[in-house]
């Protein structure tokens, strides 16, 4: 078998479930990743083991933290047995990557694993690995994914100076975690560690944390992760970082490049974003266009300028999220066989899986004030909603904004237990273009904390009942 309707390349969460989705739609498929298991940066070293050591972590702060004391639960003494966090991390991991070996055994997809490279147009090259070969197909859709970016003067060797994969399998808890940047791959591995009694310290180059998401949550949520214990320098810049057997050193400065000192640490994160995985793919052999930031360049139809060469995901412009990638891959092969499809990125929700969590959804306030749109705000604290007092989760808000003429709802952003959770509710509320009224007129259980949604979109006009 090297003839194929379709080659995917790349088997992350937009690779994976595009090539389900041909296979459905009537296509011979083949999916080529260099991994030996599927799933991509998400499910091997990314969302999922990052989302289950936030869930140990927490379980474990609330244990010993004295919290459930607070609720009339008793525990003994508690302590941390790490090796069987990651253990539980892994197992978690293997169950979900096996999954997707049994969906592809059930939809007829052939799996090759090895480094891909588009070799000609319509032909794709396995150059190392048990399927190494030449494929020819009538399309090739990338989906490579993305990988950790670094800075000048700092390598990273996964040991002492590591990306978010070192992060997620530390043997032991440091004394002190550095974490350069302060977005929320960053902010979540942070978490983790000073939940386990890491003190962490976080360096920005901005004057602010979570670049993109709505100043209001992020100047909330800053001052929340202080109580909490972590601790920021921004508006900083880091020169270089050098390891040794004690640890790091950094050397840092303002951003402005003044006061330059050096900061001690057993581990430096570097989190400073992601970059799209392209470079062994052979693109500019073949004359692919890029953007100028180094992301493919695709039509509507997320075609390349290459005929029958497609591209989603981390490698196109657009939020570098495993969601949307499902959203591309599922849209660009329905394209490819006659159906419509489409994403509406306005509506591709962002969350920092923290505690608090943090939700975001379409604009933001400094977008539509850029933007010159005249809006209506309707915010409403947990701290009035029944649900979240029972349960002791009373930190954060939710925000609505409406169009000052229209009221149609143009950005959601929450911040509070569950917000991950709770943003849907306004997702599909935007996919059907609601009003805040809309939301505000639709009946929602109570005690809940969704009754907050419905109450901040009684905020936009100004009658909230219960604050």
């Amino acid at each position: 078998m090297s003839q194929f309707d379709l080659i995917v390349i790349g088997g992350g969460p937009g690779g994976y479930v595009a090539a389900i989705r041909a296979s459905q739609l009537g296509m011979k498929v083949a999916l080529v990743d260099k991994r030996e298991t599927l799933g991509g940066t998400c499910l091997n070293v990314g969302c999922i083991p990052s989302k289950a050591l936030l869930h140990s972590s927490e379980k474990y702060e609330a244990a010993a933290g004295g919290h459930l004391a607070d609720l009339g639960v008793k525990v003994g003494k508690v302590s941390l047995d790490l090796a069987a966090m990651m253990a539980s991390k892994d197992k978690i991991v293997s169950s979900l990557t096996g999954g997707i070996d049994l969906l592809f055994m059930k939809n007829k997809i052939k799996r090759l694993t090895g480094t891909a490279q588009i070799t000609a147009q319509g032909e794709v090259t396995v150059t190392d690995g048990p399927d190494a070969g030449i494929y020819q197909a009538d399309k090739i859709l990338i989906a490579s994914g993305s990988e950790p970016a670094s800075l000048p003067g700092i390598d990273i060797d996964e040991d002492k100076i590591v990306s978010s994969t070192g992060a997620l399998s530390l043997p032991k808890v440091p004394k002190k975690l550095v974490v350069i940047g302060a977005g929320y791959i960053g902010l979540e591995m942070g978490t983790v560690w000073s939940r386990l009694g890491a003190e962490v310290e976080v360096i920005e180059f901005l004057p602010r944390i979570l670049p993109g998401m709505d100043q209001e949550v992020a100047s909330k949520f800053k001052t929340l992760l202080e109580k909490q214990g972590m601790s920021f320098q921004l508006s900083t810049a880091v020169k270089s970082a050098k390891a040794s057997a004690k640890g790091v050193t950094l050397s840092v400065a303002d951003a402005d490049g003044g006061n330059e000192r050096e900061i001690s640490c057993d581990i430096a994160l570097v989190s400073v974003g992601r970059k799209p995985a392209t470079a062994a793919l052979g693109l500019d052999k073949l004359g692919v266009a890029l953007t100028d930031r180094g992301q493919i360049a695709v039509d509507e139809d997320f075609e390349t300028n290459i005929e029958g060469i497609f591209a989603i995901g981390d490698v196109i412009e657009g939020p570098m999220l495993a969601h949307k990638a499902e959203e591309d891959g599922v849209a660009a092969v329905e394209i490819m066989a006659g159906h419509a499809g489409h994403v509406d990125y306005d509506a591709v929700p962002g969350i920092v899986y923290t505690a608090p969590e943090i939700a975001t959804l379409g604009k933001t306030e400094e977008a539509l004030k850029d933007a010159g749109i005249a809006y209506n705000k309707g915010v409403f604290p947990f701290l009035a909603n029944s649900r979240a007092k029972a349960t002791g989760h009373t930190e954060g808000f939710v925000k609505i904004l409406a169009d000052a003429t229209t009221d149609k709802v143009l950005g959601v952003h929450i911040i509070g237990h569950e917000a991950g959770t709770l943003i849907h509710e306004c997702a599909a509320a935007m996919a059907f273009g609601a009003s805040s009224e809309d939301i505000a007129r639709t009946c929602h259980g109570h005690p809940t904390m969704n009754e907050a949604i419905k109450e901040a979109a009684l905020a936009v006009d100004k009658r909230a009942i219960h604050i």
